[in-house]
């Protein structure tokens, strides 16, 4: 009985969304569309900038997924490929995404609407998309070989959903080592009823790990350890800030598809956890914080309001996270062609392994010295970077003044740590020049590694300058588009 009365209803809902879906669909696109495509307003209008219109969520890096009218559906072309990616000045990558870009691009949709998505696979192997966290029709789950047969090099398959949940959600690949590759995607439901308190501003990003080799572009899937440390596909200080204004309240949605948790930790605010995964958490249980831990497979919303200036940085808390190349699978921390890779991390580390009673020789010293006679036989008697001022200055222009070296630094055990031990981390202002970093102070760059970026809070006056120029840019596809257009 019970199995007869779902059915019915299943059937009845289905016909009912049937008869209502044109002019509900009709309605929603003359309503929303200026919200979700950043078309822009009808000659002589202003953009809607108020509820009930949904504020567009801003993918840094990437941009939405635009779509097309089919009847009442919405109706997105989503390709699947491989692709070359620049993550950093002077490193780019051959990863796996979709429609150019890796994480792909952004879907955003209105509960209620009716939502097809024609999926076609370029790559050379077998492949399908899992729709995480939808509740929907088993056929379009994109679990291959359980839901549908696997979507094969050339292939096409069309995936079809009635919207009613309201969140932030992902695609990605359901191939596990794909989905190392860069294979994901924000896929972003805005509610019916606005949500409250209204958010000025909305931001999506995506936490990423790539294990890349030196002088290699192919990310190692199988990898346990990780050098690359991406948002939305870019490694500081190549990522693009998050731009609001004095007052504004923020909305940030963390979406983790990879091998590590992340602590997101927001520096100079304290914010509300106010969604996950599975939805938007009641307001009563809402809890307050400046770290959120995104755990893998998961996604979080925090909302905080924007009401002290300045440029606070944005990063996962883990301290290798917050660095380029740091990592055993690259070797010293140098520029000088021909380097050794050095050897694995556990040995490099000086971490025993074996059964108990494992010998305490020479190798199972630390290795990461720089041949002071310490640790293991593995030592490698050669610097980690420029050490003296004079070089380092040279080598990192725009960076502060590292008079502040001791003269015995090199003799001391441990040293460098922080700016002088990294290679990448020299100032590359002008490498990674757009109108989103303009104001910040000179040789910022030296210090923006790994997963890290700005909430730039910025007064009125400097807001409008920021927003002018980023206007003026008139970049194709510009991932602020959509809000761009709302702003006057």
């Amino acid at each position: 009985m019970s199995n007869r009365r779902t059915f019915l209803q299943r059937a009845f809902s289905a016909g009912a969304a049937l008869c209502a879906g044109p002019r509900l669909s009709a309605q929603a696109m003359q309503m929303q569309m200026p919200a979700e495509t950043g078309s822009p307003a009808a000659p002589g209008k202003q953009p809607l900038t108020s509820p009930p219109f949904p504020t567009p969520v801003v993918t840094t890096e990437v941009g939405d997924l635009s779509y097309t009218m089919d009847g009442g559906a919405k109706v997105f072309h989503l390709v699947s490929e491989v692709l070359r990616q620049k993550i950093h000045p002077g490193k780019t990558i051959d990863a796996w995404g979709f429609n150019g870009s890796a994480p792909g691009p952004t879907i955003q949709v209105n509960q209620g609407d009716h939502v097809r998505v024609i999926f076609d696979n370029h790559l050379p192997e077998p492949s399908s998309i899992h729709w995480h966290g939808f509740e929907d029709l088993v056929g379009y789950d994109g679990m291959p070989g359980i839901s549908q047969e696997p979507v094969t090099p050339g292939g096409r398959f069309i995936y079809e959903f009635d919207i009613h949940q309201a969140g932030t959600y992902f695609y990605h690949s359901h191939m596990a080592m794909q989905e190392m590759a860069g294979m994901l995607g924000g896929f972003i439901m805005h509610p019916s009823t606005p949500y409250h308190p209204h958010c000025d501003k909305d931001f999506l990003l995506h936490l990423q790990e790539y294990a890349v080799l030196p002088n290699n572009t192919v990310p190692n899937t199988m990898n346990m350890e990780y050098n690359w440390l991406l948002l939305n596909g870019k490694a500081g200080p190549a990522s693009t800030p998050l731009i609001v204004r004095l007052g504004d309240r923020v909305r940030l949605r963390f979406v983790n598809l990879g091998m590590d948790h992340h602590p997101m930790h927001l520096h100079g605010y304290t914010f509300h956890v106010t969604g996950t995964e599975g939805g938007r958490i009641q307001e009563s249980a809402w809890w307050p914080g400046n770290t959120v831990l995104v755990g893998v497979a998961q996604a979080r919303d925090v909302e905080l309001t924007a009401n002290r200036p300045g440029d606070w940085m944005l990063h996962c808390h883990l301290p290798h996270h917050m660095m380029n190349q740091m990592s055993s699978n690259v070797g010293s921390m140098t520029r000088r062609p021909g380097q050794p890779a050095g050897v694995d991390m556990n040995t490099g580390m000086g971490m025993l392994q074996g059964t108990p009673g494992a010998p305490s020789g020479d190798d199972y010293g630390t290795s990461l010295g720089r041949g002071m006679g310490f640790g293991s036989t593995a030592d490698m008697e050669t610097t980690n970077g420029p050490l003296s001022r004079e070089k380092a200055m040279q080598a990192m222009p725009g960076m502060p003044d590292a008079g502040d070296i001791a003269k015995n630094a090199n003799a001391v055990p441990g040293f460098p740590q922080d700016a002088y031990m990294e290679g990448p981390a020299m100032a590359m202002d002008r490498m990674v020049d757009k109108p989103e970093n303009y104001g910040l102070r000179p040789g910022w760059s030296g210090f923006m590694m790994g997963m890290m970026t700005f909430v730039r809070v910025l007064p009125p006056d400097k807001y409008d300058e920021v927003i002018a120029r980023m206007k003026q840019a008139q970049r194709p596809n510009d991932p602020y588009g959509a809000l761009l257009q709302r702003v006057s």
